[in-house]
This record gives C-alpha cells, structure tokens and sequence, in this order.
C-alpha cells in the first residue's frame, strides 16, 4: 500500500515514523524544510511539493493539520488533494477535527470516488512512537477497515464509533474532559501546596485514590514536579477542541454549562499565555498566581 502523509507537526512526524518502513511513502509539510529533514533521515522517503504531487499514485493519503479547515483548505486548487487523489483511494484524517467540516470533506470526496474516514488520534508523541495510539474512526464499517490497515504502523486500538464525524466528535470530548481536569488539577494542587502538603505527596495520594486522571498520573508528575514543562500540545488547540465539544453539545440540544464555563476559562488563557503556549501552562499560571512551585 503507498500512502501519502501531510501534516509533520508535533504528532505527526512520529506518526510518519512509524509509516516510513512502508515502501514508497510520500511527506508533504507546509514548512518544506520539516519534509525535506525528514525525507533526508528516512531513506527512500521522497518529499512532495504540493499537496498534489502528495497524494498522486498513492493508495491512501493521511492528514494530520491544526483543524478541519485546514483539511478543507488543502483539498482546493490546482495542486491541491483533490487534483491528486484518484478514485478508489482513500483519505485518512488523523486531525483532531470538527464533525460538520468532516461531513462535508466526505461529501466533497465521494464525488469524485475517493473514500473518507476521520480517524483523530489520542496519545501524544510518546505513544505514537510506540505505534501504540488509540484512533477513534468514524466512516462506513468498509471504510474503516480500509483505513485500519493505514493506521496500522501507529495504532494500538482502532474503534468504529459510527459514521463520518463520531471519530471527531470523540476526540473533542475527550479533550475537553482533559481540558476540565487540567484546571481542577492544577487549582487543586496548588491549594494543597498552599496549605504546606507536599505536592509528590498529593500526587501519590491521588493516584492510589478516586481523583485520579491522565492528568495527575502522567502530566504532572513528568511535566510538572519535574519543573520541565516542555512545549508538546498547543493551548490553542485544546481551546480549539473544547469549542467543537461545546458547539457539538449545543447543536444536539444538550445543556453543558461546565464545557461553556471551561470554554471561557481557555479563551482567557489563550489571549493571556498567548498562541504558542502549552496547554500545561494554565497549571504554570496557576503557580505564580498563588506564590507556589509544584515541585517534588
């Protein structure tokens, strides 16, 4: 199977890792020196120019951009997807996108025979390394086992949760429930740092208790007691996903004044920390507010 992959950002060139054993695998990047870095570790990796040139001849074409608008926007024009993908093949969105934008991608896609499946990926860079990422899918039942052999070289748990846009719409609530628990991690251990508890102790507490999360069993620890912080998901982007879960909520009729509060809170932070921050930030934010350093 050859496959094309757009997007070598901060998930997917670990990703592309993975696909780089399969032969004849194509990269393309809107910063075209990461492609060409990237071709020039991976032998017989060949770099794309356009988006076209990425997906022409291939079997499959994987995308894994900022947003569903930048999905869309890569489709259009004379170099765009569209102008290289033939009929029969199969694009595979690995973007933490949007459900509506992903409906109307598929639509677009099938009239020229090209097949759609968005496949959000959860993770992080550790895990897609080990090729042991979980991908929610949402597509027909064929589709999606076409798409699972593409996914193959990255995934540890593929799951069909319904038709295009389940596997975006499971992918923004999960982030917006990380979301909810950076914030309350992050307010609660600096309350209990306040109050003199050390705060690998309240790890360890946690952890052996009913309040525990990904959160406080893997961020904090290594990002945050470590005083390390490193820069490995943009705030933006959870900002991003927590309005697609808030939108989604309300677009279904479903009361969600937590999402909506949590929403405004990552709005602020986003103006505040900036377009660059991390989303581990607000916990960074939350320390010097209150006097305190989470370390232990």
């Amino acid at each position: 199977m050859k496959i094309g992959f757009a997007g070598l950002g901060a998930i997917g060139t670990p990703m592309a890792d993975r696909c780089a054993a399969r032969e004849g695998l194509a990269v393309w990047n809107r910063t075209a020196t990461k492609a060409e870095a990237f071709a020039t570790d991976h032998p017989g990796v060949s770099v794309a120019r356009t988006p076209r040139e990425v997906a022409a001849g291939m079997d499959a074409v994987i995308t894994c951009l900022p947003t569903s608008g930048d999905v869309a926007a890569l489709l259009e024009g004379s170099d765009g997807l569209l102008a290289g993908l033939a009929a029969g093949s199969i694009l595979v969105d690995c973007t933490s996108g949007d459900p509506a934008t992903s409906r109307e991608i598929a639509a677009r896609l099938a009239e020229v025979g090209v097949a759609f499946v968005d496949a959000p990926v959860s993770g992080g860079p550790p895990l897609a390394a080990k090729g042991a990422l979980t991908i929610m899918c949402g597509g027909s039942a064929e589709d999606v086992a076409r798409a699972e052999e593409v996914v193959a070289p990255f995934a540890g748990k593929v799951v069909h949760l319904g038709p295009v846009g389940a596997g975006h719409a499971m992918k923004a609530v999960n982030n917006a429930l990380l979301a909810v628990h950076i914030l309350a991690l992050g307010e609660g251990m600096v309350t209990l740092a306040k109050a003199g508890i050390d705060p690998r102790a309240a790890i360890d507490v946690l952890n052996a208790s009913s309040g525990r999360s990904l959160a406080s069993e893997v961020l904090i620890p290594e990002r945050v007691l470590t005083g390390l912080y490193p820069q490995l998901f943009r705030l933006a982007l959870l900002e991003k996903d927590i309005g697609i879960a808030e939108a989604l909520a309300r677009e279904l009729g479903v009361a969600a004044p937590v999402l909506a509060s949590v929403r405004e809170e990552y709005r602020g932070l986003r103006a505040s920390l900036g377009e660059q921050a991390d989303y581990l930030d607000p916990i960074r934010a939350a320390e010097a507010a209150a006097g305190v350093l989470l370390r232990g």
